[in-house]
């Protein structure tokens, strides 16, 4: 079956990280996504690219040229999207910016993926998804009391509050264009999406439920009962079981009497309630844990390694994860009942009269 893209044509400027987790997305809807890559490709040392750039086809084009610019504004003229990843200004100065591709194409989508946005005293400052979450406000919260804040790899920045921005803002403006007939662009900012990420704990700041100081809140680290555990193998067990329901069966699983325990959301007794829970945890393997909670509602699974996830029972299950191009990958989603795609093709090499003769019979 073809995704619920199919028909859409998507170019892309070959970067980093968020445009191509974007793009991802929507090769994964089914859209036609052609990758136009760079001379020598533009792909970081030791970063593999395959599985952000399944689903596409590759042209490369030097767009310092004339020719190659030429071979870019004529794919730009059958095209629905366009996305690109410079820092503000550049498309501008190369000659394919906003107002020059309008006229070529009033229907194109425009998405600009940038750190900082198109304006602003950082705008065109070199950044990393690290800085875009410490100047949203995401950053500072992540860690322990004490201790610095952690970055949680580059998944907020990058992918959640980048490439999904992104690929949000894509979909919005196809579908406003239904009824508008023109294009329009799309300014996605990892800034602006890491913030917008924290829209609940700024509620909860707000309405007086979050700690300035990291690691003491409910969601942070600082509940007992929302929090990680070492297990007697040197393994990891998740535990967050927040409603009193779900608290009683782990309580229930660790053989615990909670007549001997500080009250669940009595914070006074936190640091006493982890101290027994980590004792208790210490005490088996994590397939023995694991074992214990199976079936319940108690809220607690093993926390599975990158390697270990895709054989996880559940996952094998629900097909989360599936093997293309000899990589190990996550299977596209959300998923659709009528319009589902299968796993996308590894990215091949094609010609701009290839994809130019595809489009015109669509």
């Amino acid at each position: 079956m073809s995704g619920p893209l199919d028909g859409v044509r998507v170019i892309e400027l070959a970067s980093l990280a968020p445009a191509p987790f974007g793009c991802m997305m929507l090769a994964d809807l089914g859209a036609d996504v052609i990758l136009v890559d760079r001379p020598g490709g533009s792909a970081l040392p030791g970063i593999p690219p395959r599985s952000l750039q399944r689903g596409r086809r590759r042209v490369t084009l030097d767009l310092k040229t004339d020719a190659g610019m030429t071979d870019l504004l004529r794919l730009i003229e059958h095209a629905d999207v366009l996305v690109e990843g410079f820092r503000p200004g550049v498309a501008e100065r190369l000659g394919f910016g906003p107002a020059d591709s309008e006229k070529i194409n009033p229907r194109l989508v425009y998405a600009r993926m940038t750190g900082w946005g198109q304006e602003g005293p950082f705008a065109v400052r070199a950044g990393h998804d690290i800085d875009y979450i410490a100047l949203a406000g995401a950053l500072e919260p992540l860690g322990r009391p004490g201790e610095t804040p952690h970055a949680p790899m580059n998944l907020v920045g990058d992918f959640g509050g980048g490439g999904m921005l992104l690929a949000v803002g894509v979909l919005a403006a196809l579908l406003e264009r239904e009824r508008s007939g023109r294009g329009q662009v799309v300014d996605a900012a990892m800034l602006d999406g890491s913030a917008l990420l924290t829209s609940f704990v700024r509620g909860m700041i707000d309405s007086g439920q979050w700690s300035r100081t990291r690691g003491e809140n409910l969601l942070d680290g600082g509940a007992p009962f929302y929090d990680t555990y070492a297990t007697a193998d040197g393994g990891f067990m998740a535990v967050g079981a927040l409603e009193p329901v779900f608290y009683s069966e782990l309580l229930a699983g660790l053989e615990l009497d909670e007549r001997d325990l500080p009250g669940q959301y009595d914070r006074d007794g936190w640091p006493s309630l982890r101290a027994v829970f980590t004792e208790r945890f210490a005490s088996r393997t994590r397939d023995e844990w694991t074992a214990v909670f199976d079936g319940t509602d108690a809220c607690v699974v093993p926390v599975l390694s990158p390697a270990e996830a895709p054989g996880h029972p559940h996952n094998l299950a629900r097909g989360t994860f599936e093997s293309a191009d000899g990589v190990v990958q996550p299977a596209p989603a959300p998923r659709f009942g009528r319009t589902q795609a299968s796993m996308p093709d590894p990215p091949r090499a094609a010609g701009v009269a290839e994809i130019l003769s595809g489009w015109s019979n669509l």
